[in-house]
């Protein structure tokens, strides 16, 4: 067989939970829905630093946070000094023509960290618009674009309806559909095809802004989930450990109460984009048909990291709750794949660190060295090929656990799962909860204060107390989790390339 192509879908803070094939109660995904038929989904993969930037890195080096260094959200850092070994690097080196199209996150804007070619969209960026001083054409190619469509004024943006990109305000999109950032990255996507090099397999790295807010799908996507019914606030019985930070009634909240009302509206948007999404996506697969390349395509599709859309009071990310930290993931071997299996549901943890290894491995393309992810093609494909080249023998058992952390309200949140129970620890205050997901998967109720639950948490804390051991922070101290280290958002090897090639 020859090389396949591959398309890596990454959609921007889309739960876990969010998808028809994971049985939603609300969700509508029929497409994404048919494309986990056609290969494995994954009911357990995390984001393990789950905000845009670290979680970026992860999923383009295929490391761990501990390897690449970014433990939390820090802007204007030069991704290729930093990252100079990335997936779509190896693809290129292995002959393929390699395009993303959509959100990087990467700083300078214009870098292609491996690609050949980016059509960008990262969305509204701070820190771009106010370094470039909004002159778009230096960092993103959606608005200059949409200042040139018919009828669309010069000074056009796509948040002139005033909903924030971190916002839980909800209302329609103000424009034609076509103009919308989800159906420009899709229209530029088929346009691309036309474009590309038919005598190379190729590499599509296809990223959508949505979800993440501003929540302003089309009207008729909006409409789908207003009735839905009412937004009911649930907490557990550990919420207090964050009572300090509450701030009730902020639309731009992290963690506080809003009016059901307003929750119900935002619920309705972020579920009125995936769906757009979905839909849109449509477009890509069929033109892939047209095309004659979709036997020969390998496609997974994944998020950077979820929301936690009013769970226990969270709004937003970079918490190691499932809400914000478990993420959706689907792989999906070429049609022509001999040895592919189809339908599969995979209950092993899994991490975004993993798809390099294994979009390479289903490519007979080379893993880095510097990758520590594993491939998670025994887990889609019956056997590997002979000769292929997969780092880690398929005998050897599946990782047990996973270690998450986030820098975030002042602290390092601090977390461990095996996707059934989980261990969450802050590093300024010392509070724990222990949770066992396989029949509180909803996390309402901390096992950690509990003396039945002693022996789990001794497991569990002791587990984070291994992965933690050695770290620069001091977080582990004569063999204990210790309260108050001085926290970073990146570790000393990268701060030290960092100022180097500074």
């Amino acid at each position: 067989m020859n090389k396949p192509n591959v398309i890596l879908i990454c959609v921007d803070e889309w739960r876990g939970d969010c998808l028809g094939a994971e049985a939603h109660p609300y969700v509508q995904t029929p497409h994404l829905d048919e494309l986990a038929s056609r290969g494995a989904r994954f009911r357990h993969a995390y984001s393990a630093t789950p905000t845009c930037v670290p979680a970026r890195v992860a999923l383009f080096t295929g490391q761990s946070q501990e390897r690449h260094g970014r433990v939390g959200y820090q802007e204007g850092v030069n991704f290729t000094d930093l990252h100079p070994i990335t997936m779509q690097g190896e693809f290129k080196k292995a002959g393929y023509q390699t395009q993303a199209i959509g959100k990087l996150h990467v700083y300078p804007e214009r870098s292609r960290v491996g690609f050949e070619d980016v059509i960008l969209h990262d969305g509204f960026l701070h820190f771009a618009r106010k370094e470039h001083k909004r002159d778009f054409k230096f960092f993103d190619d959606y608005v200059p674009w949409l200042r040139r469509q018919p009828g669309v004024s010069p000074d056009e943006e796509y948040f002139d309806h005033g909903a924030g990109c971190n916002s839980t305000v909800a209302r329609p999109w103000d424009k034609a559909e076509r103009l919308h950032p989800t159906s420009w990255t899709c229209t530029q996507a088929v346009e691309w095809l036309y474009r590309r090099d038919p005598t190379v397999p190729f590499f599509l790295y296809l990223s959508f802004h949505r979800p993440h807010p501003p929540y302003d799908p089309p009207a008729w996507a909006l409409d789908m989930y207003l009735d839905l019914p009412a937004f009911k606030r649930r907490v557990g019985d550990w919420e207090h450990h964050y009572e300090s930070l509450r701030t009730n009634g902020n639309h731009q909240l992290s963690f506080g109460t809003l009016p059901e009302a307003v929750t119900h509206r935002a619920r309705a948007g972020y579920y009125g984009l995936m769906t757009h999404i979905d839909l849109q996506l449509m477009r890509v697969f069929e033109a892939l048909g047209e095309f004659g390349l979709a036997d020969d395509t390998v496609i997974a599709f994944t998020s950077d990291h979820g929301e936690m859309l009013g769970d226990h009071d969270f709004y937003r990310k970079s918490v190691g709750y499932e809400g914000s930290a478990r993420v959706p993931l689907i792989v999906v071997p070429a049609p022509n794949d001999p040895v592919a299996k189809r339908g599969g549901v995979v209950e092993e943890v899994v991490e975004l660190r993993d798809i390099m290894p294994t979009l390479l491995e289903l490519a007979d393309v080379p893993i880095p060295a510097s990758c520590d992810g594993r491939s998670l093609a025994r887990f889609v494909r019956n056997s590997t090929d002979p000769g292929g080249s997969c780092p880690i023998p398929e005998e050897e058992p599946w990782r047990q656990w996973l270690h998450g952390e986030h820098v975030y309200f002042g602290q390092s949140l601090q977390w461990v799962t095996d996707g059934k129970v989980k261990y969450l620890w802050a590093s300024e205050w010392g509070s724990e909860e222990l949770f066992d997901l396989s029949n509180d998967p909803e996390e309402m109720h901390n096992l950690a204060p509990l003396a039945e639950h002693a022996d789990l948490l001794a497991l569990w804390k002791g587990r984070l107390i291994e992965v933690l051991t050695g770290r620069e922070e001091r977080f582990v101290q004569d063999g204990a989790l210790v309260t108050g280290a001085a926290v970073v958002t990146m570790l000393s090897h990268a701060r030290a390339l960092a100022e180097k090639v500074r």
